[in-house]
């Protein structure tokens, strides 16, 4: 059994990788034509999760990791996210993927999801679209998630039916329930057809999420700094003193 101070760091910081090892990144497909609201132009991605390699899901996370590129400024900076579904039907086009229905599976309020939101580009405003007043959590009634709606367009008014995430901004949805990976199909809307979605990791985990979880290469950093904290520090030795009585040695009386 482990019961020191340095084996147990070590134990706790493995098993915090290995859960992060549940996470998987999918291959989207970009379907034909776009959809939305008024203005229409919503492009849709298909990944089929029966070949993530994990039976079932219990999460997803979507990250803007396209360093600026593609989108607008200000509370429009990031990937721009319509909608994200679950069905167990194949679409090859946008509008069959805006026709679906979707699992029930999702709870697109802040009780479902955790908003990591990102950085905006100059100039910046009060908060990101889609989100609520702290800025800190999805405002559903606005970004309406579960349906492909989104009117592509930063005017106010009349944007409407999404949430922008901001550069290097998460999202993470836990779902209500596990759903089999067998025949099962993701769709994730994009407004306004940007390459944000190129430019971005989606990956789903057979684990819900709790807390944000840092990089892998973070923990592995925090671990090493938590051994050499616990590392025993350096000998003290005694060292010769000479006084006029003869040599002694310090410390000693």
């Amino acid at each position: 059994m482990i019961t020191s101070k340095r084996g147990l760091a070590v134990m706790s910081i493995c098993s915090a990788i290995a859960s992060m090892a549940h996470a998987v990144p999918v291959s989207l497909t970009k379907l034909t034509g776009v959809t939305g609201g008024a203005p229409a132009a919503t492009a849709v991605y298909r990944a089929d999760l029966s070949t993530v390699g994990i039976m079932d899901i219990l999460s997803l996370s979507i990250t803007d990791s396209s360093g600026g590129f593609g989108g607008a400024a200000g509370q429009f900076s990031g990937f721009d996210l319509d909608a994200v579904i679950l069905s167990n039907s194949f679409c090859a086009t946008a509008a069959c993927a805006a026709g679906l229905g979707g699992l029930a599976v999702f709870d697109y309020s802040p009780a479902g999801t955790i908003f990591n939101e990102g950085t905006q580009r100059a100039p910046v405003d009060l908060k990101l679209f889609g989100s609520d007043a702290s800025g800190s959590d999805v405002d559903d009634s606005v970004a309406t998630l579960g349906a492909f709606d989104g009117n592509s367009t930063t005017a106010i008014p009349g944007a409407d039916g999404f949430v922008s995430m901001g550069d290097l901004g998460q999202l993470i949805f836990n779902l209500t329930a596990s759903v089999s990976t067998a025949g099962l199909f993701l769709y994730i809307g994009e407004v306004g057809d940007n390459g944000e979605v190129a430019g971005s990791s989606i990956e789903v985990s057979d684990r819900p999420v709790t807390v944000p979880e840092p990089p892998a290469h973070a923990l592995l950093l925090a671990a090493l700094a938590g051994l050499s904290w616990l590392r025993p520090g350096p000998r003290r030795r005694s060292v010769p003193v000479r006084s006029g009585s003869g040599t002694r040695r310090a410390g000693s009386r």
